[in-house]
């Protein structure tokens, strides 16, 4: 049998380069450790050209952000009929944008925290819900341009209205639920654990993400059965209500102390989640018995069009 050929999509030009650039390197390590003949590329806008011309058997989608998870480059692949990891079109696209990814989840009954959209500049200008809340870029990930605003703050964050901000205008105002960080991959039709993220930084920001010791990974979370199976079946049905493929990541954040069984809801979810030597989905995989050459490996067998 012939050796498959996996391109890996990297890189990019969304505020996630760097990101993304590492979980590149994460996949070619272990795509080639795994068997598999390996080309990066580290993705411009003649990728169509620099794509038919290596002719993979496979792409592997490494890329983070605007132009690698909201559909774009997911469109192309299926022009090129090239099989891709993770996601499809609609499904990159509505998990991209928080605004309609909660309405999704809220339609199959996954709890979700109220929001706000309006433009950068009306949310600089005054309070659009009381403190404490968070503000953030609809469609960006790794935290980018996060600012949580706290009971006592005066004024919105006016660091959103610099002449250099490179997240997009549309943003969303989301009422801050107290308490703990988790999150579930899931890997198909099957929910991984759940991790709880420690981090001694306001919360769980670029910087707690990725920097060595930005923060702590507890697998399993040490929380209640109930909570823990919870959690689970939320991030396999938002999977699923959003029509995701390959792995993804559900993040929920957990209020212990709101009534007798607190209140749990469902962040959003990450259609291609990071793949560092920080990043959390790696670590569940190891946690459920996966080598990581197993897990890409599956990501890679995985692959398609149609999706």
């Amino acid at each position: 049998m012939a050796v498959k050929h996996v391109a890996v999509l990297m890189g990019g030009w969304s505020v996630e380069r760097e990101v993304s650039l590492k979980t590149g390197d994460f996949y070619a390590k272990y795509a080639e450790a795994a068997g598999y003949r390996v080309s990066k590329v580290d993705v411009g806008r003649d990728v169509a050209r620099v794509l038919t011309k290596l002719k993979p058997d496979i792409v592997i989608n490494g890329l983070h952000g605007k132009f690698g998870e909201d559909g774009t480059i997911q469109g192309l692949l299926e022009v090129l009929g090239i099989p891709y990891t993770h996601s499809g079109v609609l499904a990159s696209a509505t998990a991209m944008n928080k605004h309609y990814a909660k309405i999704a989840f809220k339609s199959a009954g996954i709890p979700v925290t109220n929001h706000i959209v309006a433009h950068r500049s009306e949310i600089a200008s005054r309070h659009l819900m009381p403190p404490p809340y968070v503000v953030k870029p609809v469609a960006e990930g790794s935290s980018y341009g996060v600012f949580l605003v706290k009971s006592d703050t005066s004024h919105p964050p006016q660091e959103i209205l610099r002449e250099d901000w490179r997240g997009s205008d549309e943003m969303m105002v989301e009422r801050f639920i107290p308490g703990r960080e988790l999150t579930c991959a899931v890997m198909g039709d099957v929910a991984m654990g759940v991790t709880e993220i420690v981090t001694d930084l306001s919360f769980y920001n670029y910087e707690a993400k990725y920097e060595v010791g930005g923060s702590k990974h507890v697998i399993p979370a040490d929380i209640s059965p109930n909570v823990y199976q919870n959690i689970q079946k939320m991030a396999l049905k938002a999977h699923e209500v959003l029509g995701c493929r390959g792995v993804t990541r559900a993040d929920f954040r957990f209020n212990d102390r709101a009534g007798q069984d607190g209140e749990l809801v469902c962040l959003e979810v990450n259609t291609q989640p990071g793949m560092t030597s920080t990043s959390l989905v790696p670590e569940q995989a190891l946690h459920a018995g996966h080598t990581l050459e197993e897990l890409v490996t599956w990501i890679v067998e995985d692959a398609g069009c149609n999706r």
